[in-house]
């Protein structure tokens, strides 16, 4: 085991964060992590009502009797999904967790904290964190570059960006973008982080509730197989690399603006790959760390395998350098 803050604070037993994913986060995924002592997210907006969220959490909670949260992502929108009333669901069904991410959660902050809810805000920036931090949030999910979905518009990586919001932050803080195993775990714990996030490796598992086509893709992918498309209107997102993506991104550079992709990206069509198997059918989310998914376990072998590395590769380093005489330590 290896305890954080995040661990303490939050109830689990491995920093291990399965975060909210569109038409992923369901019951079985989400149950599965936490069965296996770490944090799963369901996705309240993959549900298309509050009613249908209370039904998911109810049928995660016969899969589960461990702890588990809740996703709710505030996008921009002419027609806003009432909000408010997944809230209430979140809190009328007990939840201990949620993860917010979009835009900023201070509206629903009062109703949160009163609800006695562990709040983790996903940040691009290390400005966006204080912020969230001065909100009142737990902690913080930093999304570095590499992530999958949208990394903001800073082009930061991890590598960085971890380490940035540990040091500026007193809150934990949870990295996320880039990480796959147990070695980047504790790459993660080593800059700073007391858990890391992942999405497009639990996607790459047997309880994930996506077509064997999307998993085997991935497994096959590499780092250099995601595009980020976008770009042009300030709202970028790392997808996997596809025609539809391909196709974004000529009609942005030929002056399009976003009613002129709107076809492409639409949310639906994403879904459809996830349930059909048909990589071509839509842009759907994926990570660098792809580059990093070799097979499909199932999420306890996956979890198991992860801390176990990370504990090996902590306690491996540590001997190199106690096993290093001062002296023969490289100058810098």
């Amino acid at each position: 085991m290896i305890p954080t803050r995040v661990t303490e604070i939050l109830g689990v037993e491995h920093p291990v964060i399965q975060g909210g994913m569109q038409w992923v986060g369901r019951a079985e995924l989400t149950a599965a992590v936490a069965n296996a002592g770490a944090l799963g997210f369901l996705t309240a907006l993959t549900q298309p009502t509050p009613e249908e969220l209370a039904r998911e959490i109810a049928r995660c909670r016969e899969l589960t009797d461990r702890v588990f949260g809740v996703n709710l992502t505030f996008l921009p929108a002419v027609n806003p999904p009432p909000y408010a009333d997944y809230l209430a669901v979140v809190i009328d069904a007990g939840i201990t967790v949620v993860e917010t991410a979009g835009r900023s959660p201070e509206p629903f902050m009062p109703d949160l904290k009163r609800a006695g809810i562990r709040v983790i805000h996903k940040c691009t920036s290390v400005a966006h964190a204080r912020t969230a931090e001065k909100l009142g949030v737990d902690m913080v999910s930093i999304d570095g570059f590499e992530c999958a979905g949208h990394p903001g518009e800073s082009d930061v990586p991890s590598l960085v960006l971890v380490p940035a919001a540990a040091s500026a932050l007193t809150i934990p803080v949870i990295a996320s973008g880039g990480f796959a195993d147990g070695r980047g775990l504790a790459a993660a714990l080593a800059l700073g982080a007391e858990a890391v996030n992942m999405g497009t490796r639990f996607v790459a598992t047997r309880e994930a509730p996506v077509h064997n086509r999307v998993k085997e893709r991935l497994v096959a992918a590499t780092e250099n197989d995601t595009r980020l498309i976008m770009r042009e209107l300030r709202n970028s997102w790392r997808v996997s690399a596809n025609s539809v993506a391909s196709e974004v991104n000529q009609r942005l550079a030929d002056g399009a603006d976003f009613e002129g992709v709107r076809e492409l990206v639409v949310g639906t069509r994403g879904r459809t790959v996830f349930e059909s198997g048909d990589i071509e059918a839509g842009v759907w989310s994926a990570g660098m760390a792809q580059g990093l998914v070799h097979d499909v376990p199932s999420v306890a072998e996956l979890i198991e395998r992860m801390v176990t590395e990370a504990e090996e590769t902590l306690v491996a380093q540590a001997g190199r350098i106690a096993a290093r005489p001062l002296g023969l330590l490289p100058s810098i």
